[in-house]
């Protein structure tokens, strides 16, 4: 499996979830040395896995990731798109590059992704490919245009992609992760999160629980969007 995006929070945690159920679990972002520590925990706990480095928004990089991992390692029978792009600035501030990079991250990106994943799973008539969607992925918000248009795009394609894709027995799914993720940086930034309730932030590993799940559903009951919040939640 791969996880495009595999950031310390959540894309850690479904590297770490797979290679706990058995699979070989790669992941990807553009600093590989980033990825060593949660290879190495991988390893170390007698899993198996591997770090690449890559940029989402380059198309020969993402073909050359697919074709490597294929080659070396092995059939990809999960994909997962993480990459996140929040970067908050209202619309007056929001220059035509940072928009332009914004989309090519956390959408573009999520396309190339999506296409090379369904280019190799459609020879074997099976996979997974699962987009991390936000809460900008359903609503803009003030100070984040940018970030909001990309998201929406992101669960467009994954849409389409999986009206393309279903008849032919590949599971596409888009998971709205519609609340606070509990990591190192939102406890710093966010006001109020330290006066939560218990179980009142997400946890990554609780995520990555139900990127398992989605992999494994019966194919006579597929769920195409998937929303988490904690208990405490407002809507």
């Amino acid at each position: 499996m791969l996880v495009v995006g595999a950031g310390d929070a959540i894309g850690s945690a479904i590297m770490r979830r797979f290679a706990d159920a058995g699979f070989i679990a790669c992941g990807a972002r553009r600093n590989a040395d980033k990825l060593e520590p949660v290879v190495a925990s991988i390893r170390d706990g007698g899993g198996r896995a591997h770090g690449f480095a890559v940029d989402a928004r380059r198309e020969e990089e993402v073909v050359a990731l697919f074709d490597r991992i294929e080659g070396e390692i092995g059939p990809l029978e999960a994909v997962v798109f993480n990459v996140g792009a929040n970067v908050p600035m209202t619309m007056l501030e929001t220059s035509s590059q940072k928009f332009f990079k914004i989309w090519e991250m956390a959408c573009f990106g999520g396309f190339l992704t999506g296409r090379e994943a369904a280019r190799r799973m459609l020879q074997r008539g099976r996979g997974t490919i699962l987009f991390t969607g936000a809460t900008a992925s359903l609503r803009g918000a003030a100070g984040f245009g940018a970030f909001a248009s990309a998201k929406h795009g992101l669960r467009a394609v994954a849409q389409s992609l999986a009206r393309e894709l279903g008849p032919k027995n590949i599971h596409v799914a888009h998971c709205v992760i519609d609340t606070p993720v509990d990591t190192q940086w939102v406890r710093a930034n966010v006001p109020g999160i330290e006066t939560r309730p218990p179980d009142g932030i997400t946890r990554p590993e609780s995520i990555a629980d139900y990127y398992l799940f989605l992999h494994r559903q019966p194919r006579d009951a597929w769920t195409f969007e998937l929303d988490l919040r904690p208990w405490s939640e407002t809507w």
